[in-house]
């Protein structure tokens, strides 16, 4: 038999950190390859699948093995409250730009330029991946599987394709990137084959990512308000596309933890 722990580091820098319950809970349902997990408290971290994901509660009771609570703290760099932790294999860089590319897209991809934030970007997959958009594409040199962006997006990432790419790579599509000076989203239909850009917390839209636009929105504001969170930017403007005419939009499903 396989020692978990030897398999964790002998994995640990090639693999994706899934951090806490709820991310491996989405990974091993959206289909992730998980080849080892550990939980403080196994019995506890099978209750919570029980209540919340009973659908992965087989699954979970194959790859979950027990550890002391040394021992897990010493796997990962923030304990998460549910004191569980895994390690995911990442897709392959082919088959996310296959995805990407592919056409015609029944929803848009989110493109995040040059963002600096990891917790923003980790709340945007979170979201991309709750409204069914084709994937979300950073720009820039923020990582969007660095362990913290896979955290804020509670293991997200395997719903969607979430990859880094220049703005000479981007996919085709239609771009429409926010921007203050733009039209009012409100009057424009968001086609399915769109790329969303959104330009980074504190300096906007690069000069690249503007030149490359097709088209400029800006988000209905009250007057002498700075600007919206990013995660809202790109909530509010999926939102409008998936309630548009003719949209697919998300499936309609309850919150859940």
């Amino acid at each position: 038999m396989t020692d978990p722990l030897a398999l964790w580091r002998r994995l640990a820098d090639a693999c994706v950190l899934l951090d806490g319950f709820h991310a491996l809970k989405h990974a091993v349902r959206f289909g992730a390859d998980v080849p080892v997990a550990v939980a403080v408290d196994r019995r506890a971290a099978l209750g919570l699948a029980e209540e919340l994901a009973p659908d992965v509660r087989a699954t979970l009771d194959t790859l979950l093995t027990e550890v002391p609570q040394e021992t897990y703290a010493s796997l990962v760099a923030r304990p998460h409250p549910t004191a569980v932790a895994a390690l995911a294999v990442r897709p392959s860089r082919e088959a996310q730009l296959r995805a990407l590319a592919r056409l015609p897209r029944t929803a848009p991809v989110v493109v995040l330029d040059e963002p600096r934030n990891l917790g923003n970007a980790g709340a945007v997959v979170r979201l991309a991946a709750g409204f069914g958009a084709t994937g979300v594409v950073t720009t820039g040199t923020l990582d969007p599987w660095h362990p913290t962006v896979v955290r804020g997006g509670a293991g997200l990432h395997f719903a969607t394709v979430v990859e880094r790419l220049t703005v000479d790579d981007l996919p085709p599509g239609p771009v429409f990137a926010l921007d203050p000076e733009g039209e009012d989203l409100r009057g424009v239909k968001l086609p399915d084959e769109a790329v969303l850009a959104f330009g980074s917390e504190r300096s906007g839209l690069s000069a690249g990512l503007r030149a490359r636009a097709d088209h400029l929105l800006s988000l209905p504001m009250r007057p002498q308000v700075s600007s919206y969170n990013l995660a809202t930017s790109v909530a509010m403007t999926l939102y409008h596309w998936s309630a548009g005419p003719g949209s697919h939009g998300a499936p309609r499903g309850g919150a859940e933890a």
